[in-house]
């Protein structure tokens, strides 16, 4: 196995050790990249890009990982999801192989069969919890990421706020806090992560429209001129993205869609696949979520169009080749992003670089 983030250590023996395969020797954060002679026509969020190509939050855990996905022709780095105060991984494993018959229905919640045998593996489970250092140890080490960007070249800093059940009043604070957190160590973009499948799947914050309207304002008056991106689930409901999207388009930059679609997982006996209480339901990302993703990006870009809202759209999910970064803008995607694809294919974000835009 190649893969940059090795799904069979765990999450500290990653962020420790890590990246693994074709990245470890670029793994060198706060040293840039040497100056490419490609073209910077393109933008992302008002940043000269190569290309608007990257990867989420997620599989960059910290700024080694994000020096080296620079260094391999990723464009935009989206450094993992950060809290104001730390909270610990799930228990390993995390990523378990994932058997499909074909694309998932976003609309139902299917039993899927999980397993280890990750060689193969097209399609994978996501069940981290959003772990998060304490900010006295990623603010510096997210700055190193901002730093190992180089021309043309992007750091998303993505937050998250904790404490959804200590009050209205103090969630919507520590969302902000997160922001400021995030801009103060230098990240030239922030995305509000509204929909980790392990937070809870029907109860996900971009669900809220009114609760996602009141953070978002208040996070845009607290970090100013720097852009924000929501980052959102599948909808079922179309009335119910259209009133988020009417909602939200006046306050924020751009939408990333999707993050995973849920499942429930078990083992070839029937039993959990993944240890401990509450993660019976996880996430699943790669092959078979992304005409899922196509079709969440292509009705934001025709409630964009109608209402002629001034939103970029990032395409995120199920993108493994140039062929699925190509349907993802041909859908309305300004930029297109890829976790699994990328871990699969390290050497994916080289290929996107080498290829013209739109592939």
């Amino acid at each position: 196995m190649t893969w940059f983030y090795d799904p069979l250590r765990s999450y500290e023996d990653n962020y420790a050790h890590g990246p693994f395969g074709a990245w470890a020797a670029d793994a060198v954060a706060g040293s840039p990249v040497q100056a490419s002679s490609r073209d910077t026509d393109h933008t992302f969020l008002g940043r000269p890009v190569h290309r608007p190509f990257g990867i989420p939050a997620g599989p960059l855990v910290n700024a080694a990982f994000c020096a080296a996905a620079f260094a391999h022709g990723v464009d935009i780095a989206v450094y993992k999801t950060v809290r104001t105060r730390a909270h610990a991984s799930h228990p390993f494993p995390n990523c378990l192989a994932v058997t499909t018959e074909g694309p998932l229905n976003p609309d139902r919640l299917d039993t899927l069969v999980a397993g280890s045998d990750l060689n193969r593996a097209r399609s994978i489970s996501n069940s981290f919890g959003v772990p998060s250092r304490d900010p006295d140890e990623w603010q510096p080490d997210m700055a190193r990421a901002v730093a190992a960007a180089g021309p043309g070249q992007v750091l998303v800093g993505s937050f998250q706020g904790t404490g959804r059940g200590s009050g209205e009043d103090a969630y919507v604070a520590d969302h902000v806090r997160a922001a400021e957190l995030c801009v103060e160590a230098g990240a030239p973009i922030l995305e509000m992560n509204l929909s980790c499948p392990n937070e809870g799947t029907g109860n996900l914050l971009c669900f809220d429209t009114a609760l996602v309207a009141r953070i978002a304002a208040a996070v845009k008056e607290a970090v100013g001129d720097v852009p924000v991106v929501l980052k959102l689930a599948h909808f079922a409901s179309q009335p119910a993205l259209e009133e988020f999207l009417a909602a939200t388009a006046p306050i924020v930059d751009g939408y990333g869609a999707i993050n995973t679609v849920p499942a429930r997982l078990v083992d070839s006996t029937g039993a959990a696949a993944l240890p401990g209480a509450g993660r019976e339901i996880a996430g699943v990302c790669g092959e078979a979520i992304l005409p899922a993703a196509i079709a969440m990006v292509r009705r934001i870009a025709r409630w964009r169009s109608d209402a002629g809202a001034d939103v970029s759209i990032i395409g995120v999910g199920g993108v493994m080749s140039l062929t699925d970064v190509a349907a993802h803008v041909a859908a309305g995607a300004d930029a297109v992003m890829s976790a699994t694809g990328a871990m699969v294919d390290p050497e994916l974000g080289r290929r996107v670089a080498d290829a013209s835009w739109p592939v």
